[in-house]
């Protein structure tokens, strides 16, 4: 992922911050400590980083897509957890079923519609393996 410098929402900087500016207290709890994040100046817009790193873990977004996105990855990690499936192997069926290279396939980079979809085909064959 390219490290964001301007929102995709309102134009305004992004930039670097520890995690604890956004989590003060929380931050220990949350296993953020020593934790950047990248963060919009203006509307609060905003991205981790992979552990350890300044590497974003996907795009910036607003609030109403992180929700969007944490709902995602907790039906995501259900189905594979629930199916057998190593993470590796889901997230290449998944790349699969929305014709994502694997590259692309990662939902930290996806849009509300993205996730939908991925809760879709979730759901679709959790409810195919309930049924059999």
């Amino acid at each position: 992922m390219k490290i964001p410098t301007i929102c995709r929402y309102c134009g305004g900087v992004i930039r670097l911050v520890p995690a604890r500016k956004i989590y003060g207290a929380s931050t220990d709890r949350l296993g953020l400590a020593g934790e950047n994040i990248y963060l919009c100046q203006n509307c609060n817009a905003r991205v981790g980083c992979h552990k350890g790193t300044n590497r974003p873990l996907g795009n910036v977004a607003n609030e109403v897509l992180r929700l969007k996105r944490r709902e995602t990855h907790q039906v995501f990690d259900h189905f594979w957890q629930s199916s057998g499936m190593s993470r590796t192997q889901a997230y290449k069926w998944l790349a699969g079923q929305m014709r994502l290279s694997e590259k692309d396939a990662h939902i930290g980079g996806f849009e509300m519609d993205q996730c939908q979809q991925v809760i879709d085909l979730c759901e679709k064959e959790l409810n195919k393996e309930a049924v059999a």
